[in-house]
């Protein structure tokens, strides 16, 4: 699902690198495409039409490119390109989990290695919403609500991701603050009384924002809600140098999973050709280790990726300047010529 902006371009050459190292591998890799957002709106007045949604449950991955623009700003929630398509398209499928990882490997103070699981299903971008009044008596409200059952399940994954990797798992919340989540440190602290092989504590997000700017190596799973998540994974970005880096898979009980870049769809340099395709190819390589069972392939994409980057190659979001900045195109190209390279030292 390309969707709008640079959607369609980052998809493109993700779907390039993901071609390249599936031929190489002798895999055979089926891909359709579907409409999601903006351009489902303008085609069919919705942002998920029905062929979709069908195409998505009964795809092995989805992989999105990003959805909106300001031409659709103005509609409601419900009918926009990201709360009426790609959030709506999560919680069709129940995709609880999102998954946002974090790697960082040239810092002065260290190595930065973590992963934010994000409960992507409930909480205030779900919840009861509504406005109204005039003048100055407008007013607004968004409603934030979870169940018992909503936090248990993310964070019982979470404690699966963190006993894969270093065993350590923080949970963070607003518990001395939000009715929400006092009991989301409740049901935290019941999952993480049953898990006696991991060092488990709770952290509030304020002290979390900040000790991801102060010392971000101490982290290696933060589980947390909906919009907590949302903002800390954008500021955990940040380390990263840039949101064309950050990539995230969305994972649920069932089949059903989705992946795409953290970023949005950038109208304002869209068909530029100067976007960063890291993010697609990143999660590409996540698709590649939870839905398709090739976490091989998934390392083989991350470490070409990886040696582009190291030698200074990157587009314009990063570059010294813009005469030495790569297109869209040409950073998958090195990307796909590195794969190859690796190929033939085998």
């Amino acid at each position: 699902m390309p969707g709008d902006g640079i959607g369609p371009e980052v998809t493109a050459v993700a779907l390039r690198v993901l071609s390249a190292v599936a031929a190489r591998r002798g895999i055979d890799c089926t891909v359709g495409e579907a409409v999601l957002g903006g351009v489902a709106i303008e085609s069919f007045g919705d942002p998920l039409p029905q062929a979709t949604l069908d195409q998505a449950r009964t795809a092995d991955a989805v992989l999105v490119g990003a959805v909106g623009g300001p031409q659709w700003d103005g509609l409601p929630f419900d009918q926009n390109p990201g709360g009426g398509g790609l959030l709506r398209l999560r919680r069709e499928l129940d995709l609880y989990a999102n998954l946002r990882p974090v790697r960082v490997a040239r810092r002065s103070d260290g190595p930065v290695d973590l992963l934010i699981v994000r409960e992507a299903t409930g909480g205030l971008y779900f919840g009861t919403r509504g406005s109204g009044g005039s003048g100055e008596n407008r007013s607004a409200y968004d409603t934030m609500e979870y169940s018992a059952h909503q936090i248990r399940r993310v964070v019982e994954r979470a404690c699966e991701f963190a006993r894969e990797r270093r065993g350590r798992i923080t949970s963070v919340d607003k518990a001395n603050v939000l009715a929400s989540s006092r009991l989301w440190r409740e049901v935290a602290e019941e999952v993480f009384s049953k898990q006696t092989d991991l060092e488990a504590d709770h952290l509030h997000v304020d002290n979390c924002a900040a000790q991801l700017m102060i010392a971000p190596q101490q982290f290696d799973v933060i589980v947390t809600e909906n919009l907590f998540g949302d903002i800390l994974s954008d500021q955990a970005a940040a380390l990263e140098g840039s949101l064309g880096f950050a990539a995230s898979a969305n994972l649920g009980n069932g089949d059903a999973a989705l992946y795409e870049p953290v970023h949005g769809s950038a109208p304002d340099i869209a068909g530029t050709g100067t976007a960063n395709p890291s993010a697609a190819i990143r999660s590409v390589a996540l698709m590649l280790h939870y839905s398709l069972g090739r976490p091989d392939l998934a390392h083989e994409v991350d470490s070409a990726l990886a040696a582009v980057m190291a030698r200074g190659m990157t587009t314009l979001d990063t570059a010294q300047s813009a005469e030495t900045a790569l297109s869209t195109q040409q950073f998958g190209d090195l990307v796909v010529e590195e794969l190859a390279s690796r190929a033939s030292r085998e």
